[in-house]
């Protein structure tokens, strides 16, 4: 087992890179999120609105924070491009992963309107984003009732995710956990075409990543990494993940994968 251990601490750091006059940004009609078949389709009227209300897009190196805890951006952000996750921060620096962060993902709902955010979100690969003005919502809500449906979706789906890591901490064993989080993991990457002829897809989250997710210590999480993997059940190599048994690690985490199709896309 090869995945790493560093811890979070050192890793982040401040700052988003500007982009220059001349760095491209993608159309909402030629989205490459929208050629991959998991997200409902939009009329032509709402992409044309998605663009309106699209303020631009920026670069964020990995280790980095998009949205800083206690600071409010003002924005509401699509993951583009990369991984990135949601985080809380108690008093004593011990931190708790919420959720990983794929693209398509819709980022910024979890907070109320011109609120502090309650949490961060960290970059863990070089991620684009598209940002959004959180004070142009409403004409959202006014205009296009479609897209306000999309928007409540994407509140509930998210919802969704946070009671199945509920369930996780509360009730699941450390394997459980940890299979719970693979099959998670790899059926989101593959769902929006990131799974390769070898039936692997990127994994750039560390063992420090898992068990902040879990609430597990790494020493813990380490140890049951290596016997699910000496199992059989998948393999972490070069930064790729390979399930073996994807049945029997399902049986093993006792969870069933959520919708992932038809999912909307801002």
């Amino acid at each position: 087992m090869n995945l790493p251990t560093s811890n979070h601490m050192s890793s982040v750091a401040a700052g988003i890179q500007q982009d220059s006059a001349d760095t491209p940004v993608v159309a909402c009609a030629e989205c490459p999120l929208r050629k991959v078949g998991t997200f409902s389709p939009n009329g032509a009227e709402e992409v044309a609105f998605i663009q309106t209300f699209k303020r631009g897009e920026i670069t964020v190196k990995a280790g980095d924070l998009l949205v800083r805890e206690g600071v409010n951006s003002g924005e509401f952000y699509t993951l583009l491009r990369g991984w990135a996750f949601r985080y809380r921060t108690i008093s004593n620096g011990n931190r708790q992963i919420l959720n990983f962060l794929l693209p398509g993902d819709f980022i910024g709902l979890q907070e109320k309107l011109g609120a502090h955010a309650s949490n961060g979100v960290e970059v863990l690969t070089d991620a684009r984003f598209c940002r959004f003005p959180s004070d142009r919502l409403w004409d959202l809500y006014r205009n296009h009732p479609s897209l306000s449906y999309d928007i409540t979706w994407i509140a509930a789906h998210e919802e969704l995710i946070v009671d199945e890591n509920l369930v996780s901490v509360g009730q699941r064993t450390a394997a459980q956990r940890i299979a719970m989080l693979m099959i998670h993991l790899f059926k989101r990457a593959e769902s929006v075409a990131l799974k390769d002829a070898a039936g692997s897809v990127p994994f750039p989250v560390s063992q420090q990543h898992m068990a902040d997710a879990l609430g597990l210590s790494l020493v813990h999480t380490n140890k049951t990494l290596g016997k699910l993997t000496r199992q059989g059940y998948f393999k972490v190599k070069d930064g790729r993940l390979t399930i073996g048994k994807l049945d029997s690690l399902h049986a093993l985490a006792d969870y069933f994968t959520l919708p992932l199709r038809g999912r909307p896309l801002i």
